[in-house]
C-alpha cells in the first residue's frame, strides 16, 4: 500500500518512520512518501499561503500550489483524503475500508486551511479525528497512516487484529494478563492458567462484554449478542 502525503511540514512525520510501520516499510510492506506542497511554489519566497478574500484572520494556503503538488503524485488508483475537523470521524469500520485502497494521498492543511476551489477538485473524502481543532493536518495524517497500516496484509498478525478492540462484534478487548502470577497482591484469573481453552475463550467474551458495558456502553447497542449475554448485560446494570 502507498501513502502520499502532502504537507508543509515534513519533518512532523518522523514517528511514522519507527516501530511496526517501520518495520513494514522496510519489507516493502507499506511505502510512505512525504511530498513537501513548499516545493511548488512559483514564488522565489516559497510562499504558499495568501490573505482571506473577505478578510478575516489568519492565511490560507494557495489552490495552484496544492493542485501542482497533487498532480505530482496522483494515478488512476489515488484516493484523496482532506484531513479535516469538518470531515467524518474516522473509525474502526473505515480504518478497514482504507486499507482496501492501494494508493492514499492525504491532504493536510494549516494555517486556516486550503482555498476550497482545489478542495473541491481533488479530495475524494474529508476525514476528522475528533470534534476538535488541531493547528494543522499533519497529526490527523499520522493517526490515519497508523491506524490503516496495521490492517495491510503482513503488517500484522491477523489473529492480533481480531481480537482487539472495535474489532470483534465491536466490543471491546477483554483484560490481558502476563508475568508475574502475582502483582501487589493480585492474581491472574485462574482459568487463564488452566490450558482450557473453551473456559479462557468464555471468559474473554464476557469479560469484553463486561469491559465494554462500563467504558463503552454506547457500543453494545450494535453488537452481536446472543440472549445469555444480553441477560448477563442486565446483571451489570443492577
Amino acid at each position: 500500500m502507498k501513502f502520499d502525503v502532502l504537507t508543509l511540514f515534513p519533518e512532523m512525520f518522523e514517528p511514522v518512520k519507527q516501530s511496526v510501520i517501520g518495520r513494514a516499510a522496510q519489507k516493502n510492506l507499506l511505502e510512505i512518501n512525504l511530498i513537501n506542497i513548499r516545493d511548488f511554489s512559483k514564488d522565489k519566497h516559497k510562499k504558499v499561503d495568501d490573505t482571506v478574500y473577505g478578510g478575516g484572520a489568519g492565511m490560507l494556503m494557495k489552490p495552484d500550489v496544492v493542485y501542482d503538488a497533487y498532480n505530482a503524485v496522483k494515478t488512476e488508483k489515488s484516493k484523496v483524503i482532506y484531513l479535516t475537523p469538518q470531515g467524518n470521524v474516522l473509525c474502526q469500520s473505515k480504518v478497514e475500508s482504507l486499507a482496501k485502497e492501494e494508493h492514499l494521498i492525504l491532504l493536510c492543511g494549516h494555517y486556516e486551511g486550503i482555498d476550497q476551489r482545489v478542495i473541491d477538485k481533488i479530495v475524494d473524502e474529508e476525514i476528522s479525528i475528533g470534534d476538535y481543532v488541531l493547528t494543522g493536518g499533519e497529526i490527523p495524517a499520522m493517526v490515519l497512516i497508523d491506524s490503516v497500516a496495521r490492517y495491510v496484509d503482513g503488517v500484522i498478525d491477523n489473529e492480533s487484529i481480531s481480537e482487539e478492540s472495535f474489532s470483534k462484534d465491536g466490543l471491546l478487548e477483554y483484560p490481558q494478563y502476563t508475568r508475574p502470577e502475582t502483582f501487589e497482591g493480585v492474581k491472574v484469573p485462574e482459568v487463564l492458567q488452566s490450558g482450557h481453552h473453551e473456559n479462557i475463550n468464555k471468559w474473554r467474551r464476557k469479560e469484553a462484554i463486561r469491559v465494554t458495558y462500563l467504558k463503552r456502553p454506547d457500543l453494545l447497542e450494535k453488537a452481536n449478542l446472543t440472549d445469555e449475554e444480553k441477560e448477563y448485560i442486565k446483571e451489570l446494570k443492577k
